[in-house]
């Protein structure tokens, strides 16, 4: 789909604050609200507006710990593996990457032990790397209009 001006406006409200009215959408970019229905519902379709989400702050969910885990797997354990992860609850986003490491995983946890017990499953499936977070620097940053 090639996404138009009136498009990319109407994605910056959405991405601003996913729970904007299409009344306020419609006064933001200049067209009435059943356009904007229109056009999200299109969009929708089509696969552009992937979903809707609440982030919930891992911190005051009991979750102290964030952490980068790269993981390099053994041979012939990386497809068990993109199965495995699926059920992980510590795994927040997961990303099969190039170069010396297979995945990349965000995960939150309790605390230090709680790393160490998740890291003692990861490793029957290859060889770890974990970077603890410290803060979040840029946070779902909207994709602009290329």
């Amino acid at each position: 789909m090639n996404i138009d001006a009136l498009n990319w406006k109407i994605l910056s409200c959405l991405q601003e604050n996913a729970r904007m009215s299409n009344t306020e959408i419609g006064r933001k970019v200049g067209v009435s609200s059943p356009a904007v229905s229109e056009r999200i519902k299109k969009m929708e379709d089509l696969g552009v507006i992937e979903n809707y989400h609440t982030t919930i702050s891992s911190f005051e969910a009991g979750y102290q710990l964030k952490a980068l885990i790269t993981l390099r797997a053994f041979m012939g354990k990386l497809k068990p593996f993109l199965e495995k992860v699926k059920t992980y609850d510590e795994v927040v986003n997961c990303y099969r990457i190039t170069g010396n490491e297979n995945i990349v995983m965000e995960v939150v946890l309790k605390n230090q032990k709680h790393l160490e017990n998740f890291i003692d499953q990861l490793i029957v499936y290859g060889e770890t790397k974990t970077q603890i977070v410290l803060s979040h620097v840029v946070k779902n940053k909207a994709i602009k209009k290329p």
